[in-house]
This record gives structure tokens, C-alpha cells and sequence, in this order.
């Protein structure tokens, strides 16, 4: 079969892999000159499936002039805070994340596939009304088959050596299958490998419009066009303006993240004073990876804008903030290089993986901020349903069918 791939984030390049490691004629389009060029570029980089879940929306508060301007996608991302709704999503989400992490590991063994990584996520809890929150977090634990230990400041400051001992501390949870890698890298690496299995990579290719059917028809910027038995989308946000071209619209927003990157500070003689692995701050809504010889922390999430948008003042302040509270020293934060890029949403804060309703054109789309984390499984899934193989029934609530 050929299928188009429209985007080469971490979630086109997975899906383009899986598609031509089944025997499809794979040609991959991205209007950037690279691979995870965009949403994909620096984010976080955690892969606990315990720690995923549906974006719940932002209060009125902070939605601001974007809920003035999408009243209705604002209203359906509110409504869908409750916990009658909240379960089963969450269900659905982190069995994905299950089986994306799994595939994440077979395929870096299989292919000996090398990027900067580190076992182990440490969650923070401050103080005595943060651990009570998490309380149902913990006991969820057990029956999602994750390894933890709810460890005390003690014990955590063993894990995270470099937490800056004067910082509150009461407790902290540690998941040590869990990890944090570089979803940029592999990225890079897994298209090789996609490309040796014969899938190509058209870059600096955009597209501006579909036709579907069989087979479908992809409109490309330069007036040319590319016929395809199936075309699938993994553009991020941007899908949304292709979908509504063909009349099948799908409520997907940007939200946009922060992170902020800068060099391990090495000291003379001494070890530098920054994460061993990933550390999450759930009060200040920020995750500390170190990826290598450097340091991220990441966090924030507006609605609206656009790419050229710079971070808010008040975002890079809260990221800098935490950076410090944490890990004093552990950057040469003159070095520092900030990120903005846009987590697609749609308002109950699942993706959509299966087909679009419309003949010829299926959706790996808007995987939020866990684009890393579910890549892997979502692209295997996505490939399953192509070739009609029976899906895990736990995942219906992720195809498209939800929305229509």
C-alpha cells in the first residue's frame, strides 16, 4: 500500500517506521528542513505512563481572550474536568502509554538505537496537603502495574543527590522503570532506520490541501500533487485547517509549552549539582531533565499565539524560579536557549489514532504534551488498524468515532 505521511515529529517519524516495517510504500512530507523541527524540538522528555493525563483544560481565568474568541472549545474543555469523564479517558491514555513505552524499549534494543536517556522520575511533594493530593495517584499505582516508592525527604535527596538540601521537602514519589530521554534525537535515529526499511522523507515539502478518497489525493504547496492509498496525518495543529478542507473538522488547539535549556555547570573537582535523571514539580507545574551534559526545565501552557510568539516574561521567570529553587548552580544559565512550542489539544485532552471518516485519510493527532510518550504506541496502533487487525478494545475511546 503507499501512504502518505503528512509531518515528521516524533509522532510522524514513529508512524512512518511501523508503516514501512509492514511492508508500505512510505513517503513522509514536513514543510521543515528536519526532523521533530517543531513541537518535538525541546520538550520535557519524560516517558511515565503513570504520570499521564488528559489535559483537563485552564481554569477561565487563565484562558483569557482565546476563550472570548473559541467560547465553545473552552466551554468543552471545562466540561470535561468532571470525574465522571476524567476516569475512563485516563484509563484509555495511560494503557497507550503503556504500550508506547514497551515499543520505545523494543525498538531501541532491536535497532541498538543510541540517545541521551536516564532511568528514574522523581516526584516532589512539598509539603503535608501536596502528598494527601496524591494520595489517589498512589493508590492507582498498583493496578496500573507501575513499579513506585513513596520515599521521604531523606530518601529522595539519595536518588536526586544535587536537590538543593535547604528546599521544603515532605515526601516524594519515585518510579524507577520510568525515564527520561531525548525525544529529538531518537527521532533523527529512528528515521534512519524508517528510511533503511525504504520509506522517504520529503522535507521542505508543504502541503496545502487533501482530496480524499481511493486513492486519496495531497494537494503540495508547489501546485503539484501525490496519489496515496492512505494518508495519514500527523501534522500537529496545523492538520486541523486540512481536516476542515475536506469537511471533516476536528476541534484541535495549539497550547503552548515552555522550556528552557542550558549547559551542565561543571566545577572544578567537583560533580555538578544537577538532576541525575527527570524531576517533577507538581506545585509549579514544571519537570527538570537532564539530557546529557544539559539541563531543561520545562512547563507553562497558554492558549493562542503562534510560533513566532515569544515565551511570556512571566513563564521564563517561574521555569527560571523552579530551576534554582531545585538545583542552585546547576546551569550556566547565561547559555541558556528558550523553547516555545505548541502542544496540539483537542478539548477532552485525548488524541485520535484510527480513521478520519472520510475514504482514504487516517489521524495520528493531538497527543498534547505526551507526544514522546505515546508515540511509539500510538504509531503501532495506528498501523494495526490500517492493515485491519484486531485493536485493543481498551483504546476505543482514542480513535476518531468519539468526536462525531
Amino acid at each position: 500500500m503507499r501512504v502518505a505521511v503528512i509531518g515528521a515529529g516524533i509522532v510522524g517519524v514513529t508512524t512512518a517506521f511501523e508503516l514501512s516495517a509492514e511492508g508500505h510504500e512510505v513517503v513522509v512530507l514536513e514543510r521543515r528542513g528536519s526532523v521533530a523541527a517543531e513541537a518535538s524540538f525541546a520538550p520535557a522528555g519524560v516517558v511515565a505512563p503513570a504520570l499521564v493525563e488528559p489535559w483537563a483544560g485552564l481554569a477561565p481565568a487563565r484562558a483569557g481572550l482565546f476563550a472570548l474568541r473559541h467560547p465553545a472549545w473552552v466551554a468543552r474543555a471545562l466540561r470535561s474536568r468532571s470525574p465522571r469523564r476524567l476516569s475512563p479517558r485516563r484509563a484509555a491514555l495511560q494503557r497507550l502509554a503503556q504500550h508506547s513505552r514497551d515499543r520505545l524499549l523494543a525498538l531501541t534494543r532491536a535497532h541498538d538505537i543510541e540517545f541521551e536517556q536516564a532511568d528514574g522520575v522523581l516526584v516532589l511533594l512539598r509539603h503535608e496537603r501536596q502528598l494527601k493530593a496524591h494520595r489517589e495517584l498512589l493508590a492507582r499505582l498498583p493496578d496500573l502495574g507501575v513499579a513506585f516508592e513513596l520515599v521521604d525527604a531523606a530518601r529522595a535527596r539519595q536518588i536526586e543527590p544535587a536537590l538543593n538540601p535547604a528546599a521544603p521537602l515532605r515526601a516524594a514519589i519515585h518510579l524507577p522503570q520510568d525515564a527520561v530521554g531525548n525525544g529529538r534525537q531518537f527521532a533523527h535515529r529512528l528515521k534512519a532506520e524508517a528510511v533503511r526499511l525504504g520509506a522517504r522523507f520529503r522535507f521542505d515539502c508543504a502541503v496545502r490541501g487533501l482530496r480524499p478518497g481511493q486513492p486519496a489525493t495531497v494537494l503540495l504547496a508547489d501546485g503539484s500533487t501525490l496519489e496515496a492509498d492512505a494518508v495519514v496525518l500527523c501534522a500537529g495543529a496545523d492538520a486541523a485547517a486540512l481536516l476542515a478542507g475536506i469537511g471533516q473538522p476536528l476541534p484541535l488547539r495549539p497550547v503552548w509549552g515552555v522550556s528552557v535549556t542550558a549547559p551542565v555547570n561543571h566545577v572544578d573537582g567537583q560533580l555538578p549539582q544537577a538532576p541525575r535523571a527527570a524531576v517533577v514539580d507538581p506545585l509549579r507545574r514544571a519537570t527538570l531533565s537532564r539530557l546529557g551534559q544539559r539541563v531543561r526545565v520545562s512547563g507553562g501552557q497558554s492558549l493562542g499565539g503562534h510560533a513566532t510568539t515569544p515565551p511570556e516574561l512571566r513563564t521564563l521567570r517561574q521555569l527560571y524560579r523552579t530551576l534554582d529553587e531545585w538545583f542552585p548552580g546547576s546551569a550556566v544559565m547565561r547559555e541558556a536557549v528558550h523553547w516555545r512550542g505548541a502542544r496540539p489539544m483537542l478539548p477532552d485532552g485525548l488524541p485520535v489514532v484510527g480513521p478520519s471518516g472520510q475514504p482514504g485519510v487516517w489521524l495520528n493527532l493531538g497527543h498534547g504534551g505526551h507526544g514522546w510518550a505515546l508515540a511509539c504506541g500510538s504509531a503501532q496502533w495506528l498501523a494495526a488498524q490500517l492493515a485491519g487487525r484486531e485493536a485493543d478494545p481498551a483504546l476505543a475511546l482514542l480513535t476518531p468515532a468519539r468526536l462525531r
